[in-house]
């Protein structure tokens, strides 16, 4: 049974690093329930303030996911047409890996902008703003998805011999 957790639990956390790229997968929560998996097996002893603090972790990096990108486009002048384009674009984009990942979240918060304000400049600029705000929102999921993956492993190595 220990195995199998281990195995459920690898598999999540590195659905966790697939879901830092892809919006429909929520990363982080669950690496975190790969980690959780982890702790339930026989061998690794269950630590409760240590999964407390990586699921506040996770849950705090969830949010930031749905604000960072609105801020970049609020403060570079879009509105919610450039936040959903973003998002429908990123969506779009996973189909055409890997550059569907780069281009299509700016490609749809400039249609989204376009369809709104029909101004080409400001379009232009509020994609800029969904853009950054999203590369900075996947990069921050992507780093906290590898310091799972981390943790998950340094976790195993340190008990590695009491699963065999």
């Amino acid at each position: 049974m220990d195995i199998f957790l281990v195995i459920i639990g690898l598999i999540c956390v590195c659905v966790g690093v697939l879901g830092s790229f892809m919006p429909v997968l929520p990363g982080l929560p669950i690496s975190w329930v790969g980690l959780l998996l982890l702790h339930l097996t026989s061998v690794i002893p269950m630590n409760y303030t240590y999964l407390v603090i990586w699921l506040v972790i996770a849950t705090v990096v969830l949010i930031l996911d749905y604000i960072i990108p609105a801020m970049g486009t609020k403060k570079y002048g879009g509105s919610k047409y450039g936040i959903w384009g973003t998002t429908i674009g990123l969506i779009a984009g996973m189909f055409f890996p890997p550059i569907g990942f780069i281009i299509g979240p700016f490609v749809g918060a400039y249609i989204g902008e376009m369809i709104h304000q029909k101004d080409s400049k400001i379009a232009s600029r509020a994609a800029l703003g969904s853009f950054i705000g999203f590369l900075t929102s996947t990069f921050m999921k992507f780093i906290f998805s590898i310091i799972y993956i981390g943790l998950f492993i340094a976790k195993l190595v340190q008990y590695w011999d009491d699963f065999i």
